[in-house]
């Protein structure tokens, strides 16, 4: 069953123009670890997986064709939210890297503290202390 056993329910799926740019941010700026990238034979990123804490984002190169590609053609920028465990420090660690801050760490009325920012291809990231749980 998805969303036991180690594997994620739920993964945000993005496309980007420059996949290899995107990747290359994710991982040195936001602290992602790079799980998988599968190329196409021109270098088009087909298919990557990069983990963050137990969530997984999963991305490709736009043009690529295929109907997700196709269907994802007019979207615009998606936001996410990833539960961090050092917010100030993950913070430090984006703007050493040159990430676009959107809002510096803040606390939140709700006990969460928060940063956001935009990556090179403008989706918004937020990476917080907020983490829902799931009842069972």
């Amino acid at each position: 069953m998805a969303g036991t056993g180690g594997r994620p329910g739920i993964c945000p799926t993005l496309l980007y123009a420059d996949a290899k740019a995107a990747i290359k941010q994710l991982t040195e700026a936001f602290g992602f670890t790079e799980l998988s990238v599968y190329e196409g034979a021109d270098g088009t990123v087909m298919h990557a997986e990069l983990a963050q804490g137990n969530g997984v984002v999963m991305l490709g190169s736009k043009g690529r064709g295929g109907v997700f590609d196709t269907a994802m053609k007019d979207a615009g920028p998606a936001g996410v939210y990833v539960v961090v465990d050092d917010v100030d420090a993950h913070h430090q660690r984006a703007l050493e890297h040159g990430a676009e801050i959107l809002m510096p760490p803040t606390d939140q009325d709700y006990g969460s503290r928060d940063y956001m920012a935009r990556d090179t291809e403008g989706n918004i990231w937020s990476f917080g202390t907020y983490a829902p749980e799931i009842g069972g």
